[in-house]
């Protein structure tokens, strides 16, 4: 009876709770996603916001692999993770990011993007993570970063998390034109807004209610 009944909880869901199939799904889905549009940004020497514009940084600065920058830069922030969001969305978030790491990796060795125009990446790149992440938002889990610790320091501090979120935002663009031209910046920012554009109409909590 334990076996079925655990058989049961791996596919059965309901209308407000997911099912285990369906977050890891959702969360290689999701995975899948953010890799593609990361390296259709990263082809076009783009940047974008968050815990990946700063492993962006580093990776165009010290030539350092963009997949290990960015899950070595996530470490500390699962800390800000459990205490704020549990458990259950902590590793489902360890799992995202790892998972992106990894395949962050790999694609660029089986999909060659030759020749992206810097416009056109920042487009579909921002919109194309931005439905990676929104699959992942859907079944609670993230990309972690700077986003965890906005919501952790709005509770520990009364901190705005949106005004946190923008700061260390505004700092990677204004690092990025140490590395980058003012038309690679530029598009970046485009970028940036259709992926934030694309989370802010898609994904609502009072539309959306499934756990």
């Amino acid at each position: 009876m334990l076996k079925i009944a655990s058989s049961l909880a791996i596919i059965r869901s309901t209308s407000d709770r997911h099912s285990l199939l369906e977050d890891a799904q959702a969360i290689i889905t999701g995975s899948m996603l953010v890799t593609l549009g990361i390296a259709l940004l990263q082809s076009a020497g783009l940047l974008t916001g968050g815990t990946p514009g700063l492993a962006f940084l580093i990776h165009y600065v010290t030539g350092a692999s963009f997949g290990l920058c960015f899950f070595l830069l996530n470490v500390p922030f699962y800390y800000f993770a459990l205490r704020r969001l549990g458990l259950l969305f902590t590793f489902k978030t360890f799992c995202a990011v790892g998972l992106t790491s990894l395949l962050s990796g790999i694609l660029p060795r089986t999909i060659d993007f030759a020749n992206v125009d810097p416009l056109v990446g920042a487009m579909f790149g921002g919109i194309v993570i931005g439905a990676g992440m929104l699959a992942l938002f859907r079944h609670r889990a993230s990309l972690g970063g700077v986003g965890i610790l906005a919501l952790y320091l709005q509770d520990r501090f009364g901190w705005r998390a949106g005004l946190v979120q923008l700061g260390f935002d505004l700092a990677i663009v204004a690092c990025s034109f140490f590395i980058a031209s003012p038309w690679i910046v530029a598009c970046s920012i485009v970028g940036a807004a259709l992926l934030n554009l694309t989370l802010a109409v898609n994904h609502r909590k009072d539309r959306y209610i499934a756990a």
